[in-house]
């Protein structure tokens, strides 16, 4: 009996240490990049940050972007001798303006996910304005989440069976689809240009989108 304790004991020893191994020869890989859409105002991505893996971007990040969250989570950011935790929900907005060298590192405990709308070129001399701004003509559905010289971000939503205002939009948007709704997916992204309508929730749940305007 105490021969067979002895060998259980060894073979969970052996077990334990070649998994030691493995881990240590195929460490969590850094940010996995997925590409959504490239067009030529801006290119969208999607960063997948494994926990607790450091991602480290030794040339920086040379121009503009905004970044929505499409998963809970907290990281931090460690640029220069600054370092800050960033904790955030599903659906949050945030404007990242070009840096220097930084590591960025997922501290929840599971994977979180980015959308990254990295913006190509410098805005337009002036930016159209009209007078069916959604934000103006229908504001219980069209909310300004923040606005500067390169983008508009719009925070959209209805009720189940709700219509909005007829609106135009002028600028080319990328639109973030927060969850299932009538002719989308949850997470969809799509590339939306010039348009005058009114939008309908034709579905018996919300609908909640995000719109990134590129001036």
């Amino acid at each position: 009996m105490n021969s067979l304790l002895r060998f259980t004991w060894l073979a969970a020893s052996i077990s334990m240490v070649c998994a030691s191994g493995l881990q240590a020869q195929n460490p969590p890989a850094p940010a996995a990049i997925t590409p959504r859409l490239d067009t030529p105002q801006a290119r969208v991505i999607v960063a997948t940050l494994q926990p607790r893996t450091p991602s480290i971007a030794k040339n920086g990040h040379a121009t503009n972007r905004v970044l929505i969250y499409l998963d809970d989570g907290a990281m931090t950011r460690e640029e220069g001798e600054q370092s800050a935790t960033i904790q955030f929900r599903r659906g949050d907005v945030r404007w990242r303006p070009a840096s220097g060298p930084y590591t960025a590192e997922n501290i929840s405990d599971h994977a979180i996910r980015i959308l990254e709308i990295d913006l190509k070129g410098q805005p337009a001399a002036k930016t159209p304005v009209s007078a069916l701004d959604p934000a103006v003509v229908d504001p219980k559905h069209y909310k300004v989440e923040f606005e500067n010289d390169q983008v508009r971000v719009l925070r959209i939503h209805y009720e189940a069976h709700e219509k909005g205002q007829t609106h135009e939009h002028i600028l080319n948007r990328v639109v973030f689809y927060l969850n299932d709704q009538t002719g989308a997916k949850a997470d969809d992204v799509r590339m939306a240009g010039a348009a005058t309508h009114a939008e309908e929730n034709a579905s018996g749940q919300p609908a909640d989108r995000i719109a990134v305007e590129l001036k």
